[in-house]
């Protein structure tokens, strides 16, 4: 049997154990998941898009249209499957060769490798792609080239949203002098499963979550969205600067919550499993251990470790004991502590019946302090006011 003494670490194949992570990916949220829960981590998973198939697109049929007939001079492909599955949509309206056809004419910039990808394995050739695998580098070159009479088709990744970067791509082109033609590859509208978005919305307003995933602009869009329809965009948004990191699969998706001046990260390269790797590396390196009572103490979104082992504590004594640990060691008030727990009750008696347990939970009455006729703290070792002397600390 473990130590129960021994510093709150997890093992080094579950070092992701005890925390929540959410994810609002669609595609492969299943295969996120698994690498995520693989590492001990818990999910919750909420995918906020679904995207609309492309061949039924009559706005693509008919922007396609255009450019078969007049191309480019030059065409940005932002993303694989949005350009792959432009062509393949192009080919069962009987256009796919006139497409290639006509932008073999233009001047092929790709976003990033899978956007490179996709243009030659349709047979054409991009001219330049950056480094860096950003659509503000592709913008730079442009502007520094010079787009004053220029025809350029940009490819969109979905649906336009007062969050969704690339129609600012467009804006700053047009006002630049471009000729913009926004090709919208793909459209994606909210998931019909609201409910599921809504209890993620809750869960990092709550900060239930350790982190919160975005792997698309449109993803990060679409829960913006919902936010703002619930009259919840303020408190979410608080959430996501101050309490629930964001981590996101590159700088596209970074976007719409960047410009909300929401702090994000995502890895260098721009994948899935990079994405993982630095969930990996980064939660366990954020997460705040307090010394309570002589244990080290790690209160996460829905878990808490006391030396290192996981103990089972009701969604209430979580609560409870967020609460408590806001300002570590500082006296929170009974009625303060009632009026942040579940339920309409106007009876203290409930806190003192909650924190009892929490005590039974911890596994050690002594690491929340009962301080006379003000409240409770976390016995946090840390110097503190004598004249705060805490009475007796036993179940009440």
């Amino acid at each position: 049997m473990s130590d129960s003494r021994r510093p709150a670490t997890v093992p080094d194949e579950l070092p992701l154990e005890g925390f929540t992570i959410g994810i609002t990916a669609a595609r492969r949220s299943e295969e996120f998941a698994a690498l995520l829960t693989r590492r001990g981590a818990e999910v919750m998973l909420a995918p906020t898009i679904r995207i609309l198939p492309l061949v039924d697109d009559t706005e693509l049929e008919r922007v396609t249209g255009r450019i078969i007939a007049d191309p480019p001079d030059i065409m940005v492909a932002t993303t694989g499957i949005g350009f792959r599955g432009w062509v393949e949509a192009a080919d069962g309206w009987g256009e796919a060769e006139a497409l290639v056809a006509a932008l073999d004419k233009s001047r092929l910039i790709a976003r990033g490798p899978k956007a490179k990808g996709a243009i030659r394995a349709a047979g054409l050739r991009e001219e330049w792609s950056p480094e860096s695998e950003s659509s503000s580098e592709v913008l730079d070159r442009l502007l520094a080239e010079g787009v004053d009479g220029v025809r350029v088709a940009v490819q969109l990744h979905g649906a336009t949203t007062e969050w969704e970067p690339l129609p600012d791509f467009c804006a700053v082109l047009r006002a630049a002098g471009a000729d913009v033609l926004a090709v919208p590859v793909y459209r994606w509208n909210m998931h019909p499963d609201v409910g599921r978005i809504d209890k993620m919305i809750t869960a990092t307003i709550r900060a239930d979550l350790d982190a919160i995933t975005f792997t698309s602009a449109p993803a990060a869009a679409a829960i913006l969205t919902r936010a703002k329809e619930l009259g919840k965009l303020q408190p979410f948004v608080h959430a996501m600067r101050t309490a629930v990191p964001v981590m996101c699969v590159g700088s596209v998706s970074a976007g719409p919550l960047e410009a909300l001046q929401i702090p994000t990260a995502y890895p260098r390269r721009f994948r899935l499993g990079a994405l993982v790797r630095l969930i990996t590396d980064e939660l366990p390196r954020r997460s705040r251990t307090l010394r309570v009572a002589g244990h080290d103490t790690a209160i996460r979104g829905q878990a808490v470790l006391v030396d290192g082992e996981m103990r089972d504590v009701s969604a209430t004594g979580q609560l409870l004991l967020k609460m408590l640990a806001k300002s570590p060691g500082r006296v929170v008030g009974r009625q303060e502590l009632l009026r942040g727990l579940p339920g309409d009750s106007a009876d203290t008696h409930a806190v003192e019946v909650a924190v009892a347990r929490l005590r039974a939970a911890l596994g050690d009455s002594k690491m929340i302090q009962t301080v006379v006729k003000r409240g409770y703290r976390l016995a946090v070792d840390l110097e503190y006011d004598e004249a705060e002397e805490p009475e007796e600390t036993g179940d009440e």
